[in-house]
Order: structure tokens, then C-alpha cells, then sequence
């Protein structure tokens, strides 16, 4: 048995539509579509596309088409927000893929080196330009799935080279050029893995639970800071706050990213409004807030009330969006001289630099803003200062659609697998939701809904040995792998 690949052989055209479709099959396997098997069916096939490419250029080109298809399905969100930048982001991260299977290819070895270099062009994704942009990976594809349970080891990284790894098991497979043992070897290697990531559980219960109160406050999606009212959002989560009682004995209130846009939060009416809620539920309220700070300057935190006023703990986001919440230094000017739209982002936000968690009355947890949660490091950061639950507040009212909302779903849900947390996501216009440590959703609100979640969440202690490990063993073994693969090339062709 062989994967027909006859008609594809003799035709460069073909071979361009092939991966083209190929890199399609992978972008629907993101949320919300959410057809995961088409990752490794689109990554098998363009794997077996490339084994027939003729050149390091046309490798480049299949590379390339394929990542375009790819990530234009998955980071279609941009388009809404900036088409330019939606365009040139594209481009740019389908270009590392380019680079991937033409360095593959020289390596050779290819059911090997294909997973480890287009592993290592979604690490370049993950972080470059502007700190990255770690959306529409095969990783948020499988969140859903047994073998998401990779990232408890080895996180988004190893995740990514075990999806990779099983398109080229595939085309490998069927490919009678290469060899069945050395296959079946790269498949038992990888079940191995997976029964261990299955099996290891490296954090338990602490045998308390929090309970605490999402508020999603609802509301139209689609609208920017600039053209909306600070208060409106305000007072939708102020009216659905209002429906708690205080016999729901609550351990604290959390309300979404932002909620709260003043130019002082201790000295605005908001702050009273706030208190006042922690008064009548008796519980601490965990609420989202941007403040002026200097000139042109914002920050945007998570700060805990107490019922006595005082405001005992703060966050402020460390891992701001590129272009969303700042623009890079030396780049707004060049940018309005061209008629990009700074006036979208009139201030730029001021960076925090604490480790990412909140002190409660009776427990510490671990937050990540918004875009934080993309970044397995910043929920790592939380629950190595002690957090024993997951919180992301999160505002997602600019957005179009729910494809990045129904990803950050997903990657919540590696996120929760990732540290063995409960996770809960409080969102302003949805998904807000409760995640267990097994990555499962238990419950969600719809977007548009304006309503809370109660939820009693046990807390858990300990860390999974992604957690102590984080993300550069494993990038380091790939280099090595990629590295004895050459050397070992080399030896073979060299003279005896």
C-alpha cells in the first residue's frame, strides 16, 4: 500500500496546488472549525509533496504556499483589525517555513529532519518579530485531544514537533523509498512519549477549593477602544455583578480585562462603585483596569478590592500586543508617514515586570492577561510564585468573529494541561469559561451573553515537569538532533 502520488510527480503546478490544499486541510483543523485529524493528514501529505520537489527553490516555494494557506485560514482575525499588517505577518511567518523545508531538505533524512526544522520555524514564530505571534499552531488544533498531553513534558514546542512528527510517520510510511523499520521505530518512539505524558502527573490537590464568580458583561463585538464609551462596558458587568447575592458565599468576583479605562482608579467613581459590590457580596473583587500613566502612557493591570477599600494586589501585563496595545520603538512615525492608522493606538502601554499572580485572602493565583495566555511562559511565571489556580482575564470586544476567541479557548486549555491548574477564562464578550487540569472545558458563556459563572474550583499544588523545565531543553535537543543528522550526512559522503 502506497499514497498515490503518480499525478504529482511529473507537474511542479501540481505539486504548488497540492501543498496549497495541504496548508488548507491544517488551517481548518484550528478552532473554530476544529477538524483536527486534517493537521497531520495536511502535514502528512506536504511532507510526501516535498519528497518529489525538484530543487532547493521550489522546496522554498512549496514551503512557503503551504504556510500561506495555512496561516491565512488561522490568523484571519488580523484581517479585521489591519489588512497590511494581517498580510505582511502572513507572508512573513509562511517565509520561515520556506527557509524550514529547504534546510530539511540539505539535512536530509527528511522523515526526521522535515518535523525538527518546520518545529523550529514555529519557534521563530512564537517569538519573533515583537515578541510573536503563537496563534493558529498545530498545538491549539489537538487542544482538544489525548495527545495534547505532550505539553505537560515539553509544552507548545514539543507539541508542535509530535504533530509534525506524525504527518511525517505517515508519508514516510507510504512512501516506499524510505525505510519500514526506520518508520515503525519513529512511531514506537513517539507512543512511548505519549504514554508517559498520559501517565506522569507531577501535582495534586491541595484539598481546598475557591469560590469564585465570572462576570462576562456581554455586549457587541467588533469595536475599538477609540470609537466606544469607558463606561459602557462599565456598567454592563456593574448590572450583571448585581444579580450575585451575598448568601452565594463567594471567595471572590472576577471581572474581565479593562473593564474599568479612567485616568486614576483609587480616586474614580468606579473605585467606589467596586467597593461598594465588595461590601454587599462580603468577597473580594478581582478587576480589570487601564490607568493614565504619564504622557502618552497606560497601564493595564488586574488589581485585587477588599470590602475595607484597600486594594491589596496587583498585576500589570508584562506580554503587551504588538501594534494592539503599543507600537515598537522608533515605528509610529515611520508608520503615520505612510498612512498607517496610529490614531487606533494613541497611547502606548507601559509594560509590567512582576511575576504573573495575585495574592487573595486565603491563596495566591496565577493571572495572565488577555494576550498573556498565547505565552506558556507568563502562566508559568504565575505558578512558580505559588498560583494554585489559572485566571485569564481577557478582553476580546475589538475582535470580528470567534476565531481568535475560540483559539484562546483552545490554548487556555493547553495552558491548563501545561501547569495542572483549573483555568478559568473571564472574558468581556466571551468565550468567559472553567477549564480543568485535563485541559477539558467543563463550561462556557457565548459570545454576547451577559451573564456570571459560579464555579467551586480545587486548588492544586505542584508542577509538571514542563512547568520546571519550560521551553529551551527542548529546543536544544532539536538543534542537536538537526546537528548529529549532519554530521552523520557528512561522514557517509566523505572519502574513506
Amino acid at each position: 500500500m502506497k499514497l498515490n502520488l503518480a499525478m504529482f510527480k511529473n507537474s511542479a503546478r501540481a505539486r504548488k496546488i497540492g501543498v496549497l490544499v495541504c496548508g488548507l486541510l491544517v488551517g481548518f483543523s484550528l478552532p473554530p472549525w476544529g477538524w483536527w485529524p486534517l493537521a497531520i493528514i495536511g502535514t502528512a501529505i506536504f511532507f510526501a509533496l516535498c519528497n518529489l520537489a525538484l530543487g532547493r527553490l521550489e522546496l522554498f516555494v512549496l514551503g512557503t504556499v503551504f504556510a500561506i494557506a495555512w496561516l491565512s485560514l488561522g490568523m484571519m482575525w488580523m484581517w479585521w483589525l489591519t489588512a497590511p499588517g494581517y498580510i505582511i505577518a502572513v507572508l512573513i511567518f509562511s517565509l520561515f517555513h520556506g527557509v524550514a523545508s529547504v534546510a530539511a531538505g540539505k539535512f536530509g533524512n527528511t522523515p526526521v529532519t522535515r518535523p525538527i526544522c518546520h518545529c523550529l520555524a514555529e519557534v521563530l514564530r512564537f517569538s519573533l518579530p515583537f515578541g510573536g505571534v503563537p496563534l493558529a499552531t498545530l498545538p491549539i488544533a489537538i487542544s482538544q485531544t489525548a495527545i495534547a498531553d505532550v505539553v505537560s513534558v515539553g509544552g507548545p514546542i514539543l507539541a508542535t514537533w509530535f504533530v509534525l512528527q506524525l504527518g511525517a510517520i505517515f508519508a514516510a510510511y507510504f512512501n516506499r523509498r524510505e525505510s519500514r523499520a526506520k518508520v515503525f521505530q519513529l512511531a514506537i518512539a513517539l507512543v512511548v512519549l505519549q504514554t508517559f505524558a498520559l501517565t506522569i502527573s507531577t501535582s495534586k490537590p491541595t484539598g481546598e477549593t475557591l469560590r469564585i464568580a465570572l462576570v462576562q458583561g456581554g455586549g457587541p463585538q467588533g469595536v475599538l477602544a477609540i470609537n466606544a464609551s469607558a463606561r459602557d462596558a462599565f456598567d454592563r458587568h456593574l448590572k450583571v455583578t448585581q444579580t450575585l447575592l451575598r448568601t452565594d458565599n463567594l471567595d471572590a468576583v472576577l471581572w474581565p480585562e479593562n473593564v474599568i479605562d479612567v485616568a486614576e482608579f483609587k480616586t474614580s467613581k468606579e473605585f467606589t462603585e467596586i467597593v461598594a459590590e465588595a461590601v454587599r457580596l462580603d468577597t473580594e473583587l478581582i478587576v480589570g483596569i487601564t490607568e493614565d500613566a504619564g504622557s502618552n502612557k497606560f497601564t493595564n493591570a488586574q488589581v485585587v478590592v477588599k470590602p475595607t477599600g484597600e486594594i491589596t494586589s496587583r498585576y500589570d501585563k508584562v506580554r503587551r500586543v504588538p501594534f494592539g496595545e503599543y507600537v515598537p520603538s522608533g515605528l509610529r512615525g515611520f508608520l503615520g508617514a505612510i498612512g498607517a492608522p496610529m490614531n487606533r493606538i494613541p497611547n502606548d502601554a507601559v509594560a509590567g515586570e512582576d511575576p504573573a499572580v495575585l495574592d487573595l485572602k486565603d491563596t495566591k493565583v496565577a493571572v495572565v492577561i488577555s494576550w498573556e495566555a498565547f505565552f506558556s511562559g507568563r502562566a508559568n511565571s504565575g505558578v512558580e510564585a505559588g498560583g494554585e489556580v489559572l485566571l485569564n482575564p481577557t478582553n476580546g470586544s475589538s475582535y470580528t468573529g470567534t476565531i481568535l476567541q475560540s483559539q484562546q479557548l483552545a490554548t487556555n486549555s493547553l495552558r491548563a494541561r501545561e501547569t495542572s491548574r483549573w483555568t478559568l477564562q473571564a472574558a468581556t464578550t466571551g468565550f468567559s469559561a472553567v477549564i480543568s487540569p485535563q485541559g477539558e472545558i467543563i463550561d462556557r458563556l457565548g459570545i454576547g451573553t451577559a451573564q456570571t459563572l459560579i464555579v467551586d474550583v480545587p486548588l492544586r499544588s505542584g508542577r509538571t515537569l514542563y512547568s520546571r523545565s519550560g521551553d529551551a531543553p527542548f529546543i536544544l535537543a532539536l538543534l542537536i538532533a538537526l546537528v548529529l543528522i549532519g554530521l552523520a550526512k557528512r561522514q557517509k559522503l566523505s572519502p574513506r
